[in-house]
This record gives structure tokens, C-alpha cells and sequence, in this order.
């Protein structure tokens, strides 16, 4: 891999840089550790700057020439190895960093205060922004958590200099001690400086992608399986997944255009032709996520639709099956009063000539009996008759 030829550091002031043999602008010692993460920085009793809380430093290294040269144990120490090392590059790693480490970092590498307020403030949307000699990178990366099936995203914020990177990382993802590892491992492309870094970094978020995307295809097929099995608690299932594929999108569509603006500025700022097909390798791998994340958005809107025809189709029919329950216990209830009438015409009869009055018609009369009993044969076939016309019985 062709090395890319390094300028020895100047020794003139930059906006970045402060001279080599001083500590802060105003030459004072550095200040002790502060209050717990969380708590604003207390500013001291003579109006000097807030004290500088150090414990979300994750690795602070100075490299030369691909390999790590030193490991300080400060910002501050950071800060005095690099102007000592002709030539060298500082990686320092910040997780959730409190206020007085970013404007520490801000007044020694002159970052742009609104870049600071957006690696203070996070929750920001991916973007890629340059100001001056810095670029200033923010990236949603995402991992998929097994147990509750669902996707977990976090966000880093990198700011890449003429000898600096410096990541602040809000959330779990990515792994960037693997990156160090990686880069570590790899010297020769270390040595091409920052932008090698930002590479590694970016390929890595790029590379968290592929087992979300095959969790995400995994669940797609679930839930397709419970959709036709009439699972009830599906279309939760599917809104919540439709929620994590748009915060998905949001991750990875900018990715596009933040890649094509890099490979843009190939020329303008004599990036390494090894490093311009590594950056085009991710640009390539970013699109295709986003063709796959944009398929699963438009699947689950697909499946949402099939299940809303089904649960349609399963309520018709459960209506029509009460409309036909209800019609045959009409029917029933029909037949019955039919039958109840029916029987109820010689009871009637019955009743009258049982009540054994002595001046009762017909009481003692020879054919009483007989006309009884015909009577209740000729009102019980007649009503038979009228139910069964109308289809009563």
C-alpha cells in the first residue's frame, strides 16, 4: 500500500495548536479531577475555567507512522505528547464526556463551538460537516439484541483534524476499542493518518448493520408466519418493527450522501488512492443496506395490509357465522311455537268440558264425548296446516 508522504510539524502557532513547551493559554497547572459525570463542572473561586472530569476518557494514544508511540494518562499529557512528537497523530475516545472535557478539547484543537454543541446536546441526525481544517462526522450506529428482538441504536460523534481524531460515543454501538484493535493491527494503514481512522470507524458502523439487517429479516418472516396463523398480538408486533425501521432509515439514507460528498472531496484534498477504494467499498455497502432497510419498510407495510384484509375477512365471517346461528335458533323457535299452539287448542277444549257444571251444553249429551274429541282433531289439523303453509314446521 503506497504511503502517504508526511510534512514534519510546523512550528508556527495554527488555529489548532498552541506552541511546543505550554500547557493552556494561561500557563497554569492543570486543574484537579471535578465532580461525578452527570454534575455541572464547578468553576473555580477566581473565575478560572471549569474543572475538566476525566473519567469518560476511554483510550488517549499518540501514534507515528502507523504504531502508538504513547499512552498519556491525561487529556493534558495528550495534549504536550502530540506537540512533541513531530508528526504524529492523537486518537483519544470519549464516552458520554462531560462538559469541561469538550471544551477542553474544543480550546486546544479549536473545534467549532457548534459542533461541540452538538456532541453536548446529542440525539442528533447523521451528518457530515466540515469546518476549516476539521471535518465533524455524525453517525447512528444500531445492534440487534436477541432477547427482546429488537434494534438498539447509539450515536458517535467524530471529529477528524490535520492530527486528531476524537470520538464521542452516546450509546453501546459501535465497538470502537475493536477499531483501535483493527487499526492497530494494521500499521500501514494507520499511517495514512486521520482519514484512515474516520475509514475504520465508518466501515465499522457500516459492518454493524449486516446482523440488524438479518435480525430485522428474521423477524419479517416470524411475523409473516403468525399473520397467517391469526396470531392476535401481530400487529403490534409489526407497528413496533415499522417504528425501528424508520429510525433505521434515518440511520443509514444520510450515510449515502455523506459517503458521495467524502469521495467528492477525493481530489481536493489528496486523499490516498488505497483509501479512496476502502471509502467506496463502504459507500457500496451503505447503499445496499438502505436498499434492504427501504425493502423491509415497504414489506412491513405489505404484511400490516394483509393483516388488516384477514382480520376483515375472519370478522365477516365470524359475523356471518352469528347471522346464521341466529337464524337457525329462529327457526327453532318457530317450530316450537307452532307446536305449543298447536298443542295448546285441545287443552283448551279439554279444559272447558272438564269443569263438570251441572246446566253445562252438551254435559249429558250421548255424542258429547265424540264431538269433543273431534273438536280438538279438527282445530289441532288445522293449525298444523296454516304453521306448514308457512313453513313454520
Amino acid at each position: 500500500m503506497p504511503e502517504r508522504r508526511r510534512t514534519p510539524r510546523p512550528t508556527k502557532r495554527h488555529p489548532w495548536r498552541r506552541p511546543a513547551g505550554t500547557d493552556r493559554a494561561d500557563a497554569t497547572p492543570r486543574p484537579a479531577p471535578g465532580p461525578p459525570r452527570g454534575e455541572p463542572p464547578a468553576a473555580a473561586a477566581d473565575g478560572a475555567p471549569p474543572e475538566v472530569d476525566e473519567r469518560s476518557v476511554v483510550d488517549a494514544a499518540v501514534y507515528r507512522d502507523g504504531r502508538r508511540v504513547g499512552t498519556p494518562g491525561s487529556l493534558a499529557a495528550t495534549y504536550r505528547r502530540l506537540r512533541e512528537e513531530p508528526g504524529a497523530m492523537a486518537w483519544i475516545g470519549l464516552f458520554r464526556p462531560s462538559e469541561g472535557e469538550l471544551l477542553s478539547l474544543a480550546e486546544e484543537f479549536d473545534l467549532h463551538k457548534l459542533a461541540i454543541e452538538d456532541a453536548m446536546e446529542a440525539h442528533q441526525r447523521p451528518k457530515l460537516e466540515r469546518y476549516g481544517e476539521t471535518l465533524f462526522v455524525v453517525l447512528r450506529a444500531a445492534r440487534y439484541l436477541d432477547a427482546p428482538e429488537e434494534v438498539d441504536f447509539g450515536e458517535l460523534h467524530v471529529f477528524v483534524g490535520p492530527d486528531f481524531v476524537i470520538t464521542v460515543r452516546h450509546g453501546a454501538a459501535p465497538d470502537l476499542s475493536a477499531v483501535r484493535a483493527r487499526m492497530e493491527s494494521t500499521p500501514e494503514l494507520l499511517a495514512l493518518g486521520p482519514e484512515a481512522v474516520l475509514y475504520a470507524i465508518l466501515d465499522a458502523v457500516v459492518d454493524g448493520y449486516a446482523p440488524v439487517v438479518a435480525g430485522v429479516q428474521n423477524d419479517i418472516d416470524e411475523i409473516e408466519t403468525e399473520v397467517f396463523r391469526g396470531d392476535p398480538e401481530v400487529s403490534r408486533r409489526i407497528y413496533e418493527l415499522s417504528r425501528e425501521m424508520v429510525e433505521f432509515q434515518r440511520a443509514t439514507r444520510p450515510l449515502v450522501g455523506m459517503l458521495h460528498g467524502l469521495m467528492a472531496g477525493f481530489d481536493k484534498y489528496g486523499t490516498d488512492e488505497e483509501l479512496q477504494r476502502y471509502l467506496r467499498d463502504v459507500a457500496d455497502h451503505v447503499t445496499h443496506t438502505s436498499e434492504r432497510v427501504d425493502g423491509f419498510r415497504s414489506a412491513l407495510t405489505d404484511i400490516l395490509a394483509v393483516n388488516a384484509t384477514l382480520v376483515t375477512q375472519q370478522q365477516n365471517a365470524e359475523m356471518r357465522a352469528l347471522a346464521e346461528a341466529g337464524f337457525e335458533q329462529n327457526e327453532e323457535v318457530k317450530k316450537i311455537s307452532a307446536w305449543a299452539a298447536i298443542l295448546f287448542a285441545p287443552t283448551l277444549v279439554g279444559t272447558i268440558y272438564g269443569m263438570n257444571f251441572t246446566h253445562m251444553p252438551e254435559l249429558h249429551w250421548v255424542l258429547g264425548y265424540p264431538f269433543a274429541i273431534l273438536l280438538m282433531a279438527v282445530v289441532c289439523v288445522s293449525l298444523y296446516l296454516i304453521f306448514k303453509r308457512r313453513d313454520w314446521l
